[in-house]
């Protein structure tokens, strides 16, 4: 059974009374009340991953099996919620709760998939996990490291601290960022850092983070780890030697992606709540536009020369699919100039993107067709070619149930 674990938070006087309104940029918003009438973000049963295994585990259904080795309930966990063991990648900034244990000598791992996150600290406490729920956003748990008879998860309000503000666009939700790390200052003692996605320029991307991979000449902020590489970890602490670039590249994406589809559902959810959705208009479609733009990478920061990975995620992930007759799909990787060889993002199928109130997904719906049918010839959508459009619009066409009648005309 999921318990809530609450810590009062210093900001919270602050916030009472608080009237929230749309901010012009959705960085510009620290906080979206999750308190409020149409959300109610911790007193509303989530219907995620996380949710359903502690049900089954308190049910009896369910079971996590303990390993040796200080990886406890991390092997079966991952296997329980569906997580590839080749999604690793290794942080060594002490931007947890369990931050003391953290340093370059014993990285935190994080392992994902596209609704949930798992990250392991050696010798800590307790396992951080967090699931998408398809209404409700990212909820944060925590699992107990230490053997029991009847292991269950645990809802952490304390995970907010650092999962809630401008840098989550003000919705409880995800992030990946690359710290300052001054040559000659330790990592605890390092401070500052900065929110990076794919629109990130490369050079500037993963400080604090280990990364494994062939990048060519292309620099980056990270420490390199592979082959002819001393470790400065011991490797076989973890499931996996690597810290793979490839999918710390997808991670990067599917964090804003993510923080982008609970906001624009969260946002028209409050205005259609307290009878203001006609005058949020101006302003929720200005959210669905940068929504749409990131969806199809318009300001995706560009790959110098081309990239590779080193465990098998360049393959395991494409394979989840789906894809059309002709074998292509969203998930198919580039790697060459860019992340994703067709540039609309993959999390158009996730649950969440379907979740979203009718009102709004049926405008990101209308603006996409716009794009890839090319009616808008705007310069914002220039970067997308015409191959680019009439690929993208054909393999949704064939994969993506529930589009509107008007995407499976041939013209409009």
């Amino acid at each position: 059974m999921v318990s809530r674990i609450l810590l009062a938070v210093v900001c919270t006087a602050a916030l009472a009374g608080f009237s929230f309104a749309l901010a012009e940029r959705l960085e510009d918003t620290t906080y979206v009340p999750y308190e409020h009438k149409a959300i109610q973000y911790f007193e509303t049963p989530t219907n995620e991953a996380v949710k359903r295994l502690d049900d089954l585990l308190d049910q009896g259904k369910a079971k996590l099996d303990y390993a040796g080795g200080g990886l406890g309930y991390l092997p079966s966990v991952l296997k329980q919620l569906g997580i590839n063991v080749d999604s690793q990648v290794l942080v060594y900034t002490q931007t947890s709760f369990q931050a003391p244990l953290i340093s370059p000598q014993r990285p935190r791992a994080v392992y994902f998939n596209d609704d949930i996150a798992v990250g392991f600290v050696q010798h800590g406490e307790v396992m951080e996990v967090s699931a998408l729920d398809p209404t409700q956003g990212v909820a944060f748990y925590t699992l107990s490291t230490y053997k029991k008879d009847k292991p269950a998860f645990a809802r952490r309000e304390v995970c907010l601290q650092c999962h809630q503000g401008g840098h989550t666009l003000g919705v409880p939700g995800l992030v990946v960022s690359s710290a300052y790390m001054p040559k000659g200052v330790e990592v605890e003692h390092a401070r500052g850092g900065f929110v990076t996605d794919d629109r990130t320029a490369i050079e500037d991307r993963w400080g604090g983070w280990y990364v494994s991979g062939d990048l060519g000449a292309q620099k980056h902020q990270g420490i390199p780890i592979g082959a002819g590489i001393e470790p400065k970890f011991d490797t076989s602490a973890y499931l996996s030697p690597d810290s793979d670039v490839v999918a710390l590249l997808t991670l990067e994406h599917q964090t804003r992606m993510t923080n982008l589809i609970i906001r624009v559902g969260w946002d028209t959810r409050i205005a259609k709540a307290d009878g203001k959705l006609e005058e949020s208009k101006a302003k929720l479609d200005a959210a669905i536009e940068d929504m749409v733009g990131y969806m199809m990478f318009v300001d995706e920061a560009p790959m110098n020369g081309p990239i590779k990975g080193v465990s098998t995620f360049t393959k395991t992930f494409p394979a989840r699919g789906p894809a059309d007759k002709q074998g292509r799909s969203l998930r198919d990787f580039d790697l060459q100039k860019r992340l994703f060889k067709y540039p609309l993002s993959y999390m158009i199928y996730n649950k969440a993107f379907d979740s979203m109130p009718d009102w709004a997904r049926d405008r990101v719906y209308r603006r996409l067709y716009d794009v890839l049918s090319g009616k808008d010839t705007s310069p914002k959508f220039a970067r997308v070619s015409a191959d680019d459009r009439r690929n993208v619009l054909e393999i949704l066409r064939a994969t993506k149930p529930g589009l509107p009648d008007y995407w499976k005309a041939t013209s409009n």
